[in-house]
């Protein structure tokens, strides 16, 4: 960080305010394997606090050929990084969302609700999200994707690891073989009315079959 960067730090320290640092280490590259950038992740975490006075500390392993954080390789760092922070410590922990797939698909809601339940189990406490079409796409991003993040953190809240387990293996190996062919999606105009601000019944009628995906694996969610 240059010295403009180090300076703001310390006004926003002065200030009072409150402080996200974020990180996404590239599984694949510099850091390596699943193990090397586990380890990068924890060690940039700590950082982020120690060095910088961060509140909070945003991560999200980034897979270095599909560009997306909810891959299997991804998940799992996220995973062992937030269950060795968590144990360890009592700071807090977020994690940011890159789904591949786009709005108002059920592989778009399956990735995020995927990435929701293996945060939630590792112990992060905060998720960031969801960036739906790896984030890149010009308004291709809804509530909706928040929406079942969120009811499947809390559905998952409680829950053993190893079941955890069961249904992230279950739901990656659901959307994994559609990387090469991930559907677009739409935009948010096209999900949405733009007056109700409301979803459409087409993406009501996508949501709801999410959920019985979800719960055909095991994921007991209600809404």
């Amino acid at each position: 960080m240059d010295l403009a960067g180090l300076n703001m730090l310390a006004g926003w320290t002065a200030n009072g305010d409150t402080i996200m640092i974020e990180q996404m280490p590239i599984f694949g590259g510099y850091t390596g394997g699943i193990e090397e950038t586990a380890i990068s992740a924890v060690a940039t975490t700590l950082g982020s606090f120690a060095l910088f006075s961060g509140n909070f500390h945003l991560d999200g392993p980034i897979h270095i050929r599909w560009g997306i954080t909810t891959s299997r390789e991804t998940l799992q760092i996220a995973a062992h990084t937030a269950a060795a922070i968590d144990n360890n410590t009592d700071l807090l922990i977020a994690n940011q969302y890159y789904p591949m797939a786009g709005p108002c698909t059920e592989m778009c809601l399956l990735e995020t609700a995927c990435q929701a339940i293996n945060d939630t189990a590792s112990g992060r406490e905060l998720l960031s999200g969801s960036a739906a079409a790896k984030g890149v796409v010009q308004d291709k991003t809804t509530g909706m994707e928040a929406r079942i993040m969120g009811e499947a953190a809390r559905t998952a809240a409680g829950m053993k690891v190893s079941d955890v387990n069961e249904i992230v293996d279950k739901l990656v190996s659901n959307y994994e073989k559609n990387y090469n062919d991930a559907p677009e999606g739409k935009t948010f105009r096209e999900c949405y009315d733009v007056l109700t601000v409301k979803p459409t019944a087409e993406y009501l009628e996508v949501y709801e079959k999410a959920l019985a995906t979800l719960r055909a694996a095991g994921l007991d969610i209600k809404h």
